[in-house]
């Protein structure tokens, strides 16, 4: 696997090449600014961009401004952003499929920071907890609050990137068990007829508020 990784602090880029470079990942390019991953990007055409939302000059959203305009031109491009802190405002314009969205203290867990830059670059999504919570807090009375308790249990592990069997795993329950309540979330959300993985991205960003 191939990265490129847009961070403008020195310490942060270099450590997440080293800890890539341990876990067989070849980063291609490192660099501190928006216009330098989007050249970078179509420069190497990596598997993958990891992308702090806050660069050069302003601090602000230059990151996202970069992730968005890479993803304009390559719809299907994976991305994983990195934050210091939840940016409710942007999360919901990069929420989609082959995107990640994790703080950044996560990287210190660094199997499991592997294991999502490996989920995102093979077209999965995987939104931090903390952001997922934060998002559903200020969401407005919809077709989530036909949920029933189990089945919001099971959409909010499905939009922190979980399969079918960790979800399981997690609620002690049975993988069919988990599947009845995927088709009923699908259903009364009124997501019809469709390929499975595009329904559950739909169904993920209905209950982020989008």
């Amino acid at each position: 696997m191939r990265v490129v990784i847009a961070e403008d602090s020195v310490l942060l880029r270099e450590g997440l090449a080293r800890l890539l470079a341990d876990g067989g990942i070849e980063t291609v390019a490192a660099v501190s600014d928006g216009p330098a991953l989007v050249a970078a990007v179509h420069e190497h055409e990596p598997d993958l961009a990891i992308v702090d939302v806050r660069m050069p000059p302003s601090h602000t959203d230059e990151g996202v401004r970069a992730a968005l305009e890479v993803r304009a031109a390559r719809p299907e491009f994976p991305i994983l952003v990195l934050s210091q802190y939840v940016e409710e405002r942007y999360a919901g314009d990069l929420i989609g499929k082959a995107v990640g969205y994790l703080l950044k203290e996560r990287v210190a867990d660094v199997a499991e920071f592997l294991a999502t830059v490996r989920q995102v670059a093979a077209g999965g999504t995987v939104i931090d907890p903390e952001v997922v919570m934060q998002l559903l807090g200020r969401r407005r009375r919809g077709p989530l609050d036909t949920l029933s308790p189990r089945e919001r249990e099971v959409l909010a592990l499905m939009a922190e990137g979980r399969s079918n069997t960790a979800i399981a795993a997690r609620l002690v329950v049975s993988e069919g068990a988990v599947e009845k309540h995927i088709s009923g979330i699908f259903a009364k959300l009124a997501l019809g007829p469709a390929p499975e993985d595009h329904r559950r991205v739909l169904a993920v960003l209905t209950y982020l508020g989008r």
